[in-house]
């Protein structure tokens, strides 16, 4: 019979959300599983034998199975414990981390103001721009922003957690946009801003700001509007949205 079976052991690596692991899978090929006609006329237990033959590979290639689908199961079960520390909610913006943010009053009509807002080298955009919220009472704004960073932490929102992920972003990158808004929640003016960033070889992060570390310089455009926006909670996703029914309660 031209029956030439080989056994080869390979090292099949997985790789799950950063997590590597590699297992020893035993792979068993046969060139020819079954005797030709002519192998059983010569040999009447050719049948049998190329049968058993079969059967054997066959509960090689189960375990083989079974193994990969172990590795594969259990990746994102550890993946997903050590995921969790990276997915955050809203905390307090810490005071006094963009020390270098200057100011200038760009024009003025019938109350509405254009800002240019400044930041330099290691300031911390967010922060900061709370801060210029605050100083100058803002209760509702929108703006845009260009310029360059030396690491960035953006964050994309899992309804399932009603939580953010952090998408941290390290190296010198470009802002090739950033847009936000600022409305009142709790009678304070919150930021809220999204971004993208260019990394060297061109390709791009995006996604809600957490951290936005200025090198050399950030250059936000801001216009602040006489109507208040207020935000309420929405008890669904848990976040604070823009509610326009609260600035037509108080018109009425």
């Amino acid at each position: 019979m031209n029956m030439k079976p080989t056994i080869e052991i390979n090292e099949v690596t997985f790789e799950t959300e950063g997590l590597k692991s590699s297992q020893p899978v035993l792979v068993e090929f046969a060139t020819r599983m079954e005797p030709s006609f002519d192998d059983v006329g010569r040999n009447p237990e050719g049948a049998k034998f190329g049968q058993k033959k079969r059967m054997k590979i066959e509960t090689y290639l189960f375990i083989a199975g079974g193994l990969i689908c172990m590795v594969g199961i259990q990746a994102p079960i550890v993946s997903a414990e050590e995921d969790g520390a990276a997915y955050v909610k809203s905390q307090p913006i810490e005071k006094g981390k963009a020390p270098g943010m200057q100011v200038q009053l760009l024009s003025e009509n019938h109350e509405r103001k254009e800002y240019a807002v400044i930041f330099t080298k290691g300031d911390e955009a967010f922060s900061g721009l709370n801060e210029f919220a605050e100083k100058f009472h803002v209760t509702s704004a929108h703006f845009t922003a260009i310029g360059a960073l030396r690491g960035a932490t953006l964050a994309w929102f899992s309804p399932e957690r009603k939580m953010y992920k952090k998408i941290p972003v390290e190296g010198q990158l470009e802002v090739a946009s950033m847009i936000g808004d600022i409305a009142l929640f709790n009678g304070k003016p919150v930021v809220h801003t999204h971004m993208v960033v260019g990394l060297p070889d061109g390709t791009a992060r995006a996604g809600h700001v957490l951290e936005a570390h200025v090198w050399p310089t950030l250059e936000v455009m801001v216009t602040v509007e006489s109507n208040a926006m207020r935000k309420s909670l929405d008890p669904e996703t848990g976040l604070a949205l823009i509610d326009p029914s609260l600035a037509n309660k108080e018109e009425k």
